[in-house]
């Protein structure tokens, strides 16, 4: 049975993947294990020892306090919020929202700004 703490470590370690843009190959090569083992510590099958979740840290430049974000009840307020907004509670789950913000931070800066009023605006208007 998932414990719900090994659920949220995997989620942050995927996130974090996706963030950088690695691959669960990739991530395993780093750690110096088989991608298979990325796919069960993501999902929460399989318990992340501290000594691979310092490794994975590192892989992923983030302190091991990342993964642990977010466990201090904050996500029924986040999943409430979420969800009284029309927003998926757990939006970086989804790797086409992941993909438009690299995107999105790829563009240069006044672009940016200029793109992010037209969404705004676009908001408010389909509301």
């Amino acid at each position: 049975m998932k414990h719900p703490v090994d659920v949220h470590v995997g989620k942050r370690v995927r996130h974090r993947r996706w963030m950088v843009g690695m691959t669960q190959q990739q991530l395993a090569e780093k750690v110096g294990i088989k991608f298979q083992q990325i796919q069960k510590y993501e999902t929460g099958m399989n318990r992340i020892s501290a000594s691979r979740l310092f490794d994975i840290a590192q892989a992923v430049s983030v302190p091991v306090a990342y993964f642990f974000e977010g466990m201090d009840g904050a996500e029924t307020a986040q999943t409430t919020d979420a969800q009284r907004d029309g927003v998926p509670g757990d939006i970086l789950a989804d790797k086409e929202a992941l993909e438009l913000i690299r995107s999105y931070y790829a563009i240069p800066e006044n672009q940016r700004r200029r793109l992010f009023e037209l969404a705004r605006v676009l908001s408010d208007a389909a509301a």
